[in-house]
């Protein structure tokens, strides 16, 4: 032991910069105990939390310290905690359950969008209906009305349409796809939930807890811990901290799903009842009414 730390002592500097890649890249593929590193974490902004003026005290338990104002996170804490809960990710993928990711504010919408898609999960980016659990039977009658239409489309029945009923038919997909289009193939309630923001997103959490469905969550300073069944103390704000939570979520649910087979699903043909009944409601409604359905929560 003695000499190999006199080794390292007198080592030209770039042979242990070497080394230490070396045993960095040997390890990466041991993914169940090394999943992501320190550097990772400090790369991407993990380590900083919000301002000392807006925490949350149950947070105390992940904080290391504060630096000129800012809490710093516990980032042993923060691997501890994401090796564990990227096992329960994965676990969950395996046994075929639905993982929901949700994160609508600017600087997630858009990466946690792409890193679902990647793994074939549901998700929510542009705005949290109030019921989207709650009164699940409702959205999915929305989301039939998005169907219909599609399928209005595809066989030319919109090409039958004045022009303003046409015009009329597609602002009211366009919000349907905007609000519904990431849960449209969500047949069910979803097992599992993956949030950014709890803070922001306290709506869906709410709903998640009422019906007891299990939340995986990065947790900044300011959050509420008690909310949360998975916490990953880490900043949920920075762009590259948000990116590297969405990723390893994504790569966790299909390392999952690649232990199981899947089945695709048919499209339920459209009758021309419902054709009727989704123009009329895009002739006598200037817009999709979405705050009608928050409202019957």
């Amino acid at each position: 032991m003695i000499k190999l730390s006199l080794y390292f002592t007198h080592a030209n500097p770039y042979l242990v910069a070497n080394l230490l890649r070396c045993v960095e890249e040997k390890t990466k593929y041991f993914k169940e105990k090394l999943m992501i590193t320190m550097r990772d974490l400090l790369e991407c902004g993990v380590h900083f939390g919000h301002q000392t003026r807006r925490w949350n005290p149950k947070m105390k338990k992940f904080i290391f310290g504060e630096r000129k104002g800012i809490y710093i996170i516990d980032l042993q804490k923060t691997i501890r905690y994401f090796r564990h809960t990227y096992n329960i990710v994965r676990d969950a993928a395996a046994e075929g359950k639905t993982i929901l990711f949700v994160g609508t504010k600017k600087q997630a919408g858009q990466t946690l969008k792409e890193y679902a898609e990647k793994c074939g999960m549901p998700y929510v980016n542009h705005r949290w209906l109030g019921g989207m659990l709650t009164n699940f039977g409702t959205i999915r009658k929305s989301i039939r009305k998005l169907e219909v239409i599609e399928q209005m489309e595809e066989d030319g029945s919109v090409d039958l349409l004045t022009k303003k009923e046409a015009l009329m038919l597609k602002r009211q997909k366009d919000k349907l796809i905007a609000y519904l289009g990431g849960i449209r193939n969500m047949e069910k309630l979803p097992d599992m939930m993956f949030i950014i923001d709890v803070a922001k997103e306290k709506i869906a959490v709410q709903e998640a807890n009422r019906l007891g469905i299990p939340i995986v969550a990065p947790l900044d300073t300011n959050c509420d811990p008690d909310l949360v069944t998975y916490p990953i103390p880490g900043n949920d704000d920075a762009i590259r901290s948000v990116q590297l939570f969405c990723s390893e979520m994504a790569e966790a649910i299909n390392e999952g799903k690649a232990l199981r087979d899947e089945d695709g699903e048919e499209k339920v043909p459209a009758t021309q009842e419902e054709k009727d009944e989704v123009l009329d409601e895009a002739m006598n409604l200037d817009e999709i009414d979405v705050d009608e359905m928050e409202d019957k929560e």
